[in-house]
């Protein structure tokens, strides 16, 4: 075969220039394929890189977020300052609010219960050698006395809701008594800080302890409390008619309408009312009953108001005395007016004695002392009246007017009363009465147009020093002294210018005579105190009681029974119960069985009022850099052992800190997308 001839050259080139144009075509085609190939490249290169930064921003949020949440949960905390100190041994006292106001409820339970787990957490804070002492307001003395941590709680757990209640400064010094030494020293003040907690004034605070306030917020409730009640008259007579005052008060800050009150006496109720108190005003009530038996009454008044009810009741005693002891001292037996006139009624227990013949060791039992025309008043005897008076005991001194001026001045300044200037025998007539004077107050039912008043033949011209306890209740004119009553030291004492004797007048055989000195011996005695208030310095006083060599007086009560420091002292005896007595009751005093006086405790009404100081109101109390406050609903409290210093810690900062970067990690994966491929 031609290998050159046309034919096969021909059909060679027909062969092969489709397979140059196919290589051509392949060439081409590859170098368009390895082209897309490397462009493709790139851009997985590039979606490779932009996927990896996506996932460095999620991991590293994820990262944040769990070291945030985790340091949330270690409560970090800034140092309120930077010095630093030699690491010693701390002293801690946790004063723990227990008043009644602390029964409160809030969003985390009761005001106590909350309290109670603040002082378990700032604890935590100290170390095993450190020491702590738990206050409360019953200022126990095994509370005086430093526990490690796991006395401390076991202590705590025992604190119960009390009716005691303390000052701010009451407790800051007890907590300073017991905070000395070289440790580092804290004070922690847990509580609600009620108004009252605060006597208006700077605190006095130590430079080398760290104070803290630590206040609980309490929601302001509507109360309506049992305020006070008094008796009108300091005697009491068996069935006799009987008024008690009894005043409220409403603390809240809107009107309280029909509150219904009751009187019961002995478990009888003797009394019913309703009352209408406007916001934070008091109103009075005056009760009236009858009916009651010689011996002691417990009486209690009760109220109904919620939710506050530990001041819904108050509890008060006295005795009704079957009789009245009158001591009847006269320098002449005849005439003797005084006489005559308590004996004419059986409930008087007349007791009568010549000046010359006196027994002092009794004034004490009398409730009513005459002095009536006594010649030679002795000192010895001005001495005995003055402690009798100011005791409280009364006296009514009719003068002889012919005794010895200046003897009788004598008497008369002992006992701080107008001197006599002179005696007077012109005759004359009482010009002028005092009908609004206790002594004659419901005497009269109308008082007569023309009043016929005594008429006074002699009589004293005094010398007026002090009229500031003064009131005149008979007046000869131009306002001369006739019959007024002085107040001297505890009791009274009535100065009469004329004696009884018929040559001085007829003033003793007045009609006006017998009510004067009936009304005077009801409004003269010495009631003592219905009722005493817990955590007071109280003093009971009673009536002179003889005590045996082997006997004892006693102070009883539900669950209760101690033995009191008994004094002696103006001729009473004076009882201190110094904080012994813990609730509310009556106490029984016993001398071998027998029942001497019944004493009613009541909560301090103190509490009773639901207001509440605010962190300024502190602040403006304290005044102090080592003294800081901090609220419990916005403060954590962290402290730092070993060191004088206490921080706020920052875990809040911490939790929102987690929440923004998981939040970040949601972002990033919703909306960090891959753009989509192209080929």
């Amino acid at each position: 075969m031609n290998f050159l001839s046309p034919g096969f050259l021909f059909a060679l080139l027909s062969v092969a220039i489709p397979v140059i144009i196919h290589l051509f075509n392949f060439r081409k085609f590859k170098k368009v394929y390895f082209s897309n190939v490397q462009l493709l490249k790139e851009v997985e290169q590039q979606n490779s890189s932009r996927e990896k930064l996506k996932n460095l921003l999620i991991l590293l949020s994820r990262i944040l977020a769990i070291i945030f949440l985790v340091l949330a949960f270690a409560q970090p905390y800034i140092p309120l300052n930077k010095e630093k100190t030699t690491i010693r041994d701390n002293a801690v006292s946790i004063y723990i609010d227990n008043s009644y106001s602390m029964d409160a409820i809030n969003k985390d339970g009761s005001l106590l219960d909350e309290a109670k787990r603040s002082a378990k957490e700032l604890i935590k804070g100290f170390g095993l050698n450190d020491r702590f002492q738990l206050l409360t307001n019953d200022f126990e003395g095994k509370h005086q006395r430093l526990l490690n941590k796991e006395e401390f709680v076991k202590a705590l757990d025992d604190v119960k809701i009390s009716s005691a209640n303390r000052t701010l400064q009451q407790i800051l010094n007890r907590q300073n008594n017991i905070l000395t030494g070289s440790a580092n020293k804290y004070s922690f003040i847990i509580s609600d800080f009620q108004k009252n907690i605060s006597d208006q004034k700077k605190l006095d605070t130590k430079q080398d302890i760290q104070y803290s306030f630590l206040k609980l917020n309490a929601t302001t409730l509507p109360n309506i409390a049992v305020d006070s009640v008094w008796t009108l008259s300091p005697n009491h007579q068996p069935l006799a008619n009987e008024r008690l005052v009894v005043q409220l008060k409403n603390y809240s800050d809107d009107d309280a309408k029909n509150i219904p009150l009751k009187l019961n006496i002995n478990n009888q109720q003797k009394a019913i009312g309703s009352v209408n108190i406007l916001a934070g005003k008091t109103v009075k009530d005056t009760l009236n009953f009858s009916g009651l038996a010689a011996g002691w009454q417990k009486g209690i008044i009760t109220i109904k108001d919620f939710p506050i009810t530990f001041d819904d009741s108050l509890l008060f005693s006295f005795k009704v005395d079957e009789n009245f002891p009158v001591l009847n001292i006269s320098g002449n037996s005849t005439q003797d007016y005084i006489k005559a006139l308590f004996n004419a009624d059986k409930y008087y227990k007349l007791t009568s004695s010549l000046e010359n013949n006196i027994n002092y060791n009794n004034f004490s039992n009398f409730g009513l002392i005459v002095l009536n025309g006594i010649k030679n008043p002795s000192t010895g005897l001005a001495q005995q009246i003055k402690t009798y008076v100011n005791g409280g005991g009364t006296v009514v001194i009719f003068p002889d007017l012919d005794a010895d001026l200046q003897v009788y001045n004598a008497f008369l300044n002992t006992l701080t009363l107008p001197s006599i200037q002179s005696i007077n025998t012109t005759s004359t007539k009482v010009d002028k009465i005092d009908l609004q004077n206790p002594v004659f107050k419901s005497v009269f039912e109308e008082v007569p147009k023309n009043l016929d008043l005594p008429v006074v033949n002699r009589y004293f011209s005094f010398i007026e020093k002090n009229s500031a306890n003064k009131e005149d209740i008979l007046q000869l004119p131009g306002g001369k002294l006739f019959f007024a009553k002085y107040g001297v030291g505890q009791g009274n004492v009535y100065l009469s210018a004329s004696g009884l004797n018929k040559t001085d007048g007829n003033f003793a055989r007045h009609p006006i005579f017998v009510p004067l000195m009936y009304r005077l011996s009801l409004n003269s005695g010495n009631e003592g105190d219905l009722y005493s208030t817990i955590g007071n310095e109280n003093v009971l006083t009673g009536k002179n009681i003889s005590i045996g060599k082997n006997q004892t007086l006693k102070l009883s009560a539900n669950n209760f029974e101690s033995i009191p420091d008994v004094r002696f002292a103006q001729g009473k005896t004076l009882i201190y119960t110094a904080d012994q007595i813990k609730n509310p009751g009556f106490y029984n005093l016993t001398l071998n069985d027998s029942l001497l006086a019944v004493y009613s405790f009541n909560s301090n009404r103190s509490e009773s009022d639901m207001h509440y100081l605010g962190k300024n109101a502190l602040s403006n109390f304290a005044g102090k850099s080592n003294l800081k406050i901090y609220d419990t609903d916005k403060d954590a409290v962290k402290l730092i052992s070993g060191r004088n210093q206490i921080g706020q810690t920052l875990w809040k900062l911490c939790l929102i800190l987690s929440l923004i970067f998981i939040a970040a990690e949601i972002l990033l994966i919703r909306f960090f997308n891959n753009p989509k491929k192209t080929i």
